[in-house]
């Protein structure tokens, strides 16, 4: 079949892996979670192939050699789809599939794939269909031939006209931008929502970690929720937030959102900033670990790097070591235990979620912590700090107030990280606020003595 007459098939269930290893580098999992990503996005694995890389061709990304060996082993076992564990260029992409004479998807376009299948909210379908599209751009000249012919034919439409593709490309940058507005309202909407817990003085929890390690699991044995929950890559993509009450600390909010993995697109961390900033706006994270992985400590660092791309790197965690079953021998499942790494800074607590063993532990750790990350104090204040009175209410601090003979008496229930860019305020006032958050008793503020 002539390369230009290539039609790409609109089937794509048997799928022929591309595992690159760069030379010098050695992750044997990476090729079983690959086959884990295709096996989430409905394909059946055929076959699989390691590609040695020292450095990317520029036409395949593989060398010439190996796509030779793709071609053929596509061929034998007839498979309709090749996948690459790696990101591709549009024109490496364009060129291996003229060459094989089927369809190829790298990492990137794998992983939005699943999205797409697994967005279930208003707000969850616009992000990935935003991903999407971006990550299509620069893909529009592909197997289909009809999309460099030209418009015309017909009374008013003959002569050179407009390319199918560049109409292509209009109607797609108008496409995202219309999704870039739609997503400013939701985005609006959920930071509404955000400062209203805010103002009701409930501290957010939310739950990140490697995809499939428990975190739905982990969320419905602490709320109840009935969250779905599987064995699977990104078994679950839209957030979903449940209040928790009973804990030493007072009610919280618990949210759930997508785990993370390696190698993330970027277009899709950018599409799903909205989402992601319940991460980045929690008062404290717990982060799932799969005890039994043997890679965990990668999957750690995973994490972390994705946290650090979203602004969440600062916010206190506690890991949860989960499934600890899966470390069950001929004497039992291990008992449950907390431990504290760098050197006291961040609690790590071993359960079972799907045994709720463990749960009652990591319920205590999680109130103690939240106690110590939260400011629980009443305040007096006199008519002439109205302006300080103000500045509490308009940043959501005051859980509750009540009248004074000369002022008012001012509960203060919020996050510390909240009521810290309050200490610089001008006139004394943020001294005196520092000073009777930390103390032992309760003073009234006095603007004259606060200035001087």
């Amino acid at each position: 079949m002539s390369q230009s007459l290539f039609e790409r098939s609109r089937k794509g269930e048997r799928a022929l892996l591309v595992q690159p290893q760069w030379v010098g580098e050695s992750d044997p999992d990476a090729l079983a979670e690959f086959r884990e990503l295709a096996r989430s996005a409905g394909a059946s694995v055929v076959g699989a192939l390691n590609a040695r890389i020292e450095r990317p061709n520029p036409k395949f990304f593989i060398g010439s050699g190996k796509a030779d060996e793709v071609k053929a082993l596509k061929q034998a076992e007839n498979a309709d789809l090749i996948l690459v564990n790696h990101a591709l260029s549009p024109v490496q992409e364009r060129n291996l599939e003229q060459f094989c004479e089927c369809r190829v998807v790298d990492r990137t376009g794998l992983i939005l794939d699943i999205f797409a299948q697994r967005a279930r909210s208003h707000e969850g379908k616009l992000q990935v269909e935003l991903a999407q599209l971006k990550h299509m751009a620069t893909r529009l000249v592909r197997g289909w031939t009809h999309l460099e012919r030209q418009r015309g034919g017909a009374i008013g439409l003959r002569g050179p006209g407009e390319t199918q593709l560049e109409l292509d490309r209009r109607l797609l940058a108008a496409r995202v931008k219309q999704l870039g507005q739609r997503l400013e309202k939701v985005a609006t909407q959920r930071g509404t929502a955000r400062r209203a817990r805010e103002r009701n003085a409930l501290p957010l929890v939310s739950i990140v970690g490697y995809t499939n390690a428990g975190k739905s699991t982990l969320f419905n044995a602490l709320t109840g929720a009935g969250v779905y929950a599987a064995d699977q890559l990104f078994a679950t993509l839209d957030p979903t937030l449940r209040r928790i009450d009973g804990l030493a600390c007072g009610p919280l909010v618990l949210a759930d959102t997508v785990g993370f993995i390696r190698d993330l697109p970027h277009d899709l961390v950018a599409a799903f900033k909205s989402t992601l900033a319940e991460t980045r706006d929690a008062d404290l994270l717990l982060h799932v670990v799969d005890c039994a992985d043997p890679e965990r400590d990668r999957r750690i660092a995973d994490v972390e790097r994705v946290l650090a791309e979203i602004g969440a790197q600062d916010v206190p965690q506690i890991l949860v070591f989960n499934k600890l079953d899966k470390l069950a021998n001929g004497d039992g499942m291990p008992e449950p235990r907390m431990e504290m790494l760098d050197g006291g800074r961040v609690p790590r607590v071993w359960v079972s979620a799907i045994h709720a063993h463990g749960l009652d532990l990591l319920r205590d750790t999680l109130a103690r912590r939240l106690q110590g990350e939260r400011v629980h104090r009443w305040l007096r204040l006199p008519v002439e700090a109205g302006r300080l009175r103000a500045r509490l209410f308009a940043q959501g601090l005051v859980a509750d107030e009540r009248h004074a003979d000369s002022g008012w008496e001012i509960e203060i229930d919020a996050p510390r990280a909240l009521l810290e860019p309050l200490f610089g305020l001008p006139e004394g006032e943020g001294e005196w606020l520092r000073g009777q958050l930390a103390a032992a008793e309760v003073a009234t503020y006095n603007p004259a003595t606060a200035t001087a």
